[in-house]
């Protein structure tokens, strides 16, 4: 019973002591905001007939649905192209700050709302990866997904590291002024009775709005430490619960898709994958599709390794290295689809949500490949922003010394810091 006790002890201090997978969260909020950033931007020109007043699915068909399945969306609140076109920016907007973790915790529910207005409006609009992506934008509001990776955690870290100098950190006044603006706009469209639709969606906006002003004035003015270590542990807890659903729901999805393949007749003669390759739909390059389905082999092989994969991965989480070995294999599979098939939305998506399952040791081994990329691409700017001009050669290397400390500075790692409630 002792050594039943201490294990279950480890695992709740595991669980509320911090929150875990930080570097897996902030690669699925990289990939998820990314997926939905290069969509909005390539449909940029098309986006009035897709989501807006110009559509084939209409405003009215659009209420006449809402009405009947109570889903949110925020372009139902006015009619018109002016509130249209200030939201798809808005969603452009909020999908970058996300991508580059800045103000996280607001910009991953501004995010969730751009993803469910714009695919809730239009529902027949999407290739798969949006019911992926429509999903995991709810649940990245409740992960602190900024911890790593991210403009909060640089901020956080030279704040950290002033403070350690006993210099004086200036006060953040961008946070409160973010939490008053959007507060406003809650509670303005609230007494409009515009989110009417939807309950559980405006009850998750009033839960965080609260939440940030609570941690907000608890670190401002709470003198004592209990109040800041117990909203830390709530943070926590429902960090790894959000956590292990985000992981429950991408095994999901390849459970339930293997295992209706196994009941379709295509899939058990090895010939499904045969047919999307000569779909003018789904061919946007026909020769490779040729090239492709020119042996019956091949195509059986792709077909049944698909279904093995699909319903073997949420089994084999109990061994790393089988583990790692299928997300190779998936991850290379999407890859191929994107380019094959013609959706690299879908598989960017669905990448994305393999992501979550990587190593942290490969996490970290990227990261440090993207910090040297990126310390040599300072550094060769630095460098031709302080080439002499031809009239001083004298001086060449002083500058070209100069570029080069600076790129080194540049290119320094902030350390990680809890920020997922950062306004």
């Amino acid at each position: 019973m002792s050594g039943i006790s201490l294990k279950l002890s480890r695992g709740i201090a595991r669980v509320t002591g911090a929150a875990l997978g930080p570097y897996q969260t902030a690669v699925i909020r990289i990939g998820f905001a990314t997926t939905w950033l290069l969509f909005l931007l390539r449909e940029f020109t098309h986006r009035q007939e897709l989501y807006g007043p110009d559509g084939p699915w209409s405003w009215v068909l659009a209420r006449q649905l809402i009405d009947d399945n109570h889903a949110f969306t925020a372009l139902m609140w006015f009619r018109g192209h002016l509130w249209f076109e200030v939201f798809y920016v808005l969603a452009i907007l909020a999908s970058a700050a996300l991508l580059l973790g800045w103000r996280t915790r607001t910009a991953s529910v501004l995010f969730m709302v751009g993803v469910l207005s714009l695919q809730n409006r239009s529902v027949f609009v999407g290739d798969g990866g949006d019911n992926v992506l429509h999903l995991m934008s709810f649940y990245l509001v409740f992960t602190r997904c900024g911890q790593v990776w991210s403009l909060d955690a640089r901020r956080l870290a030279r704040d950290e590291a002033a403070r350690a100098r006993g210099e004086r950190v200036p006060a953040d006044w961008l946070g409160p002024v973010l939490w008053g603006v959007s507060g406003l706009t809650l509670l303005a469209v609230t007494l409009a009775g515009k989110v009417d639709n939807g309950l559980l969606v405006p009850v998750v906006l009033w839960t965080v709005w609260a939440a940030l002003g609570l941690w907000w004035a608890v670190g401002r003015w709470a003198r004592a430490a209990q109040p800041r270590i117990l909203l830390d542990v709530i943070a926590n807890v429902v960090h790894n619960g959000a956590l292990v659903v985000i992981m429950t729901e991408a095994c999901l999805i390849y459970a339930t898709a293997g295992w209706y393949k196994i009941q379709g007749s295509r899939w058990q003669d090895g010939t499904a994958v045969y047919y999307p390759l000569h779909l003018d739909y789904f061919s946007p390059w026909p020769a490779l599709a040729d090239l492709m389905s020119s042996s019956g082999t091949i195509m059986m092989i792709v077909a049944y390794g698909t279904v093995m994969v699909q319903v073997a991965f949420p089994f084999t989480l109990f061994n790393r290295r089988v583990k790692n070995v299928l997300l190779v294999l998936m991850m290379t599979e999407h890859a191929v689809i994107a380019v094959v098939l013609g959706l690299p939305f879908f598989s960017l998506a669905m990448i994305a949500a393999d992501s979550v399952f990587l190593p942290t040791s490969f996490l970290l081994l990227l990261g440090g490949w993207a910090a040297r990329a990126r310390g040599r691409l300072l550094r060769h700017d630095e460098g031709n922003r302080t080439l002499p001009s031809p009239r001083a050669p004298q001086d060449s290397q002083d500058s070209q010394g100069t570029g080069g400390a600076q790129g080194m500075e540049g290119s320094e790692e902030a350390a990680p810091g809890h920020v997922g409630f950062t306004a």
